[in-house]
Parts: structure tokens; sequence; C-alpha cells
């Protein structure tokens, strides 16, 4: 049967378009939220009922729309954030498509009031279109939207339950408060208050907010970062290896103050933490990327959830090398800093201090020793079967006490012949020998591999892999990266590649396997980490058979001597496989857990 073209009903596209724009409550929080931030809004409230399935109410103080605006804000494609093609390769604003508000319009009931500065009141305007009534409102615009996806029941059919909805809004709603510290944000469900967060102007009352939103525990357990270079600007909070997830629920990045989920970024972030995260778990982090908007396409999806960078390969290699860096330095020093800050964030008031957080600071000269090392010592002096704590030999002095103790302070005893127990500032340290030393000579193992450069192992019979085109292209492009890690690949024809010498360390490896793994990387993400990240696999294999081995018993010389290795060597927190090397114990736990003062 023969059918007519005909041109849809206005309101039957706009429906079709909702489909993209409008899944869920918490779809339409964000467009109307992101909305109210694009007209310079400084506080946001945002009212729920039934978790935003009978009613939603976003409620700004910006800008405002002037009365003979209000019709057309309802129309489709119409914006002001956009006027000519050229405007799309720099966009500033998190919305500029003009789709977001009619498409809202189109399966519920909407209404829209707005008044700017110069306007004597307010002017109200519905979804189904009509003149603007008068309508008391102070300067700025309120949405409200009724009863969502009434007239779409199959739409209605797939949402989930009134807490399911709550929750999908009330973590939306976190990560946009995230994302503008210098705003007010306000979120009431049933007529009961959630969360009310004032503006956050300095570091310290930024990270209030964090904890308010993520936990104290995220603020005590991440670092702050930040560093420029090639016109990328990278600063945030990185959670520290040890903090790590079973689920990727606490990872939240920003491009230009949006929200975005790219795969090119999680792969940057995941290989920063390769060498430090236990396996199976994911890195909790809050980062904002700021480069020129010129640089980066946000109109890829109507979402808005997904960008694409104009040179993707700097974009990974600028992530992976901040955060590799910055985790690198992370010092004891600093992790039992962290642990002290954590007071100040906890107690200090509610605007801040223009100081900054004490989490920055460099430790003072600390709190005196209750106890010298020696009392210690002779406290652990008890005759056990088996020798189940090893002392220091006879005669032994400890060092001398000195205003200068070190962070992981001086060695007391082994515990079973695996732990190391030592006495700092704050207390008592508990080291875990053979992590550390795997830890210290697996860094040491990468630092000797930098300095020589990888040896190349020639193969008998050279091998033969059969590609496709773009895969030869792509090995042959990054000939002189593969050589410098000891792979060397010839191409022989259009199709086919030829592998004539492998990385001697990795003698007996798949090497068919590992070349089109390394070529799947460098087509998807621009860099071609897994050769080397095979590489430093089989160096940690051999840092752990040739690391300090349970019930071997150490003088105290060399415990104070792995004391001192643990605080200069990177990553020194992690042992190869991501398990803790060591952990403190404070005096106030201690005696928590004697009663003491009670």
């Amino acid at each position: 049967m023969k059918t007519r073209i005909q041109l849809l009903p206005s309101r039957l596209v706009n429906q079709i378009a909702a489909g993209e724009v409008v899944e869920r409550p918490a779809s339409v929080v964000k467009e109307l939220v992101e909305n109210s931030l694009d007209a310079g809004a400084t506080r946001v409230q945002v009212e729920l009922q039934q978790g935003g399935i009978k009613r939603i109410r976003v409620r700004d103080d910006g800008h405002g729309i002037a009365r003979e605006e209000l019709a057309l804000a309802l129309s489709r494609h119409a914006t002001s954030k956009i006027a000519v093609l050229e405007d799309l390769d720099g966009i500033a604003t998190l919305g500029f498509r003009g789709e977001a508000l009619p498409s809202i319009a189109s399966v519920s009931r909407l209404t829209l009031t707005s008044r700017t500065a110069d306007q004597e009141s307010g002017w109200r305007v519905t979804g189904e279109g009509g003149e603007p009534a008068p309508a008391a409102h102070p300067p700025g615009t309120t949405v409200e939207v009724q009863d969502l996806f009434y007239n779409v029941p199959a739409r209605r059919k797939f949402l989930k339950t009134e807490k399911t909805e709550f929750r999908h809004v009330e973590q939306l709603l976190r990560r946009l408060a995230l994302a503008r510290f210098d705003v007010a944000f306000t979120l009431t469900h049933n007529g009961r208050e959630v969360f009310a967060l004032r503006p956050a102007g300095d570091e310290l009352a930024q990270e209030r907010r964090l904890a308010a939103l993520l936990g104290s525990v995220f603020v005590e357990n991440s670092l702050r970062i930040e560093h420029a270079a090639a016109g990328l600007s990278l600063h945030g909070w990185v959670g520290l290896p040890a903090f790590s997830r079973s689920q990727a629920d606490m990872q939240h990045f920003y491009v230009n103050g949006r929200l975005v989920r790219d795969k090119l970024v999680g792969h940057a972030i995941r290989q920063a933490y390769q060498d430090v995260l236990y396996h199976g778990r994911h890195p909790a982090y809050v980062l904002y990327l700021e480069l020129d908007p010129r640089l980066v396409d946000v109109n890829v999806h109507p979402t808005k959830h997904e960008v694409r960078f104009r040179d993707a390969r700097l974009v990974h290699d600028f992530l992976f090398r901040t955060l590799h860096q910055a985790l690198a330095e992370v010092r004891p020093e600093e992790l039992l800093n962290k642990k002290r800050a954590a007071a100040v964030i906890e107690t200090s008031p509610a605007s801040g201090s223009a100081a900054g957080p004490a989490v920055q600071a460099r430790p003072g000269p600390g709190l005196p020793l209750r106890e010298p090392p020696a009392a210690y010592a002779a406290a652990l002096s008890w005759q056990e079967p088996q020798e189940a704590v090893a002392r220091p030999e006879e005669g032994a002095e400890p060092p001398p006490e000195t205003p200068d103790i070190p962070p992981l302070g001086y060695a007391l005893a082994q515990l079973h012949g695996i732990y190391l127990l030592a006495q700092n500032r704050q207390g008592l340290v508990l080291v875990d020998m053979h992590a550390a030393h795997e830890r210290i000579t697996y860094e040491q193992l990468k630092r000797g591999l930098e300095a020589q450069g990888v040896r190349s192992q020639p193969l008998l019979v050279p091998l033969p892999v059969k590609v496709g085109s773009m895969e030869a292209d792509l090995a042959q492009q990054h000939r002189d990266f593969m050589a410098e890690l000891g792979l060397e690949v010839d191409r022989l024809d259009a199709e086919t590649l030829v592998v004539r010498a492998i990385p001697a360390l990795l003698e007996g490896a798949d090497v068919e396997q590992l070349l089109r793994d390394l070529l799947a990387e460098l087509s998807e993400y621009g860099t071609g980490e897994r050769l080397r990240a095979a590489i430093h696999s089989v160096l940690a294999t051999m840092a752990c058979h040739g690391s300090v081995r349970a019930n071997r018993r150490l003088t105290r010389e060399e415990m104070n001597a792995l004391l001192r290795d643990i605080e200069a060597t990177e990553r020194s927190g992690q042992c190869n496989h991501g398990r803790p090397t060591w952990t403190q114990l404070d005096l106030e736990e201690l005696d928590r857990l004697f009663l003491r003062g009670r």
C-alpha cells in the first residue's frame, strides 16, 4: 500500500524529541537546572512530589525571561545561546539546542513563570501556549512540571517506584551541586528538605560541601590536585588508592563545568591507578577539566552527556600523566596530615577560612611523643611461645629523640615475622613488611628500566600477523613508539604485519594477542600503554619474588631502613597488587580501644 509523505504535527514532533531528552523525572530536573545555571542563577530550589512523577518545581534567581519571549521559549529550537553555525564551535553554555522546554511541555502540564530585573511584575505562560498573564514573582524563573507522561501511557509504565525516581533526581542534583560551588542548591521532597547547600567560596567551604554530598570519608581519603599544561587545566580531588569502591558510583568528571561520561577520560584515569588499585576496585574522584571550548565538541548527543575532543590523545596523555604523578608523589607524611586535617574540616565554621583547607598545610613540629621508643619496646618484652614478637637484639639503643621525628617513626619490633611495629608522633604504625618491600623493589626495577631502556629479544622466526588495513596503518604510524619498548614490527603488505623482536622481559608471552591488544588501544584511545603495562607486570612479579618473605627476622637497623625507604618511595602506600602496605593507629584510637579517659 502506497503511503503519502506528510508533515508531522508539531506536538508529535516534540513528543518524539522528548523520547531522546526526557527519560524520567531526573532528565527534566537536569534540563531545567542547567537552564537556571546558564541564566546566571546564584540560588536554585528544586521541589518534588512523588519522586517528581506528580510534580517538579524548579525556581531560580537568574536573569529571567522577558514577557515578549516567554511563549517563544516554549517553541522548538528557540534559544538565546547560539545564533549562527559558527557558535557550535565554541559552546560555553550547558544548553544550546532549544529542545528541552518544548519537549517537556509536550509530555506534561508545564507552567513557566518569569521576571527580569527591569520588569515591574512577573509573567506566566502555560505549555498550551496563549498570551502571557501577569503573575507575582521575584526576578528569576520558576518552571512547574506536573503529571509527567500523563499523555504518553507507554512511557509512564516504564517509570520506576517513587523511591527509585527520587534517588535518581537526588544523585543528579548532587552531581550538579559539585559542578557549581558558587551556587546555593536546595532539594525538597514531599515537603521534607533533603539538603540545603550554601555557596562555597573558598577551598575549605568546598571541602565541606564535598563532605555533605559524598561523605566526610571521601575528603579524608582524597588528594586535592591542580595542574595546567598545553592549554589544559585539571583540578579537583582524587581518592587515595586505599579508598577504592566496589562500583564506579563515586566518579564525577566535568568538562568546562559540564558533567560528562566519556570512555577516553575513564580509560586515562584507570591507567593512572593501574599500579596502585586492588583488582576489581574502582577509584573515586571529583575532577574538573578546563580547556578552550573550541577544542571540545559537546554537540554529540541530545542528552549532552558525551563529548568529543579535537585532540583526544593530548587530553588522554594530560589526564594520565597528571593523575599518575599526583598519586606517585603521595608520601606517608601527607597521609598522616590528611587524618589530622579531617577534624579541622568537621569543626570549622560553615563559612570556611580564607587561608584555605588544612589538608594543604605542611606538617608542623607535631605533638610530643608520650613515651620514648624504649618504653614501648620494653612493654613488648613479655615471653611468648615460638617468639610471636621478634624484638631488637639485646643492648640495641633506640634512635635518639629529636624534634624531627620521621613520619613513620622508629621501629619497635616484628610481629609473627610478618608485621613491623613502629612508634611515631601520632601513635602506632603497623607495616606489612613483604608488601612494603615489594613496592620498594618494584619502583627500583622501573627506575632501572627507564635508565637503561628496554632490551629487545630478536625472534628466531619472525611472526607474521594478519590484520586489517587500518591496523596496519596504525602499526606503521607508531613503529618508533613500539620499538622504544622493545617491540619491533614491520609491515609486509596492506594487511600483514611481521613481529621481528619482542621485549626480552616478555619472552614466552602471547605476542600476537599482545600486538592486537596494543593496536586496539592505539585505535580507540590514541595511546599504547598496553605494552608498557605488560612489561611492568613482569617487573611486579620479579619484585614480589625478590622481596622480604614472611618469618624473616630483621635487625633494628633493617627495620628502620625499611621505614625510611617507604617514606621515600613513590606509591608506597600500596603494594604492586593494590593492597595497603602500612596503617596508622593514633593514640586517640588506642585510648578508645581501652576505654581510657572514660
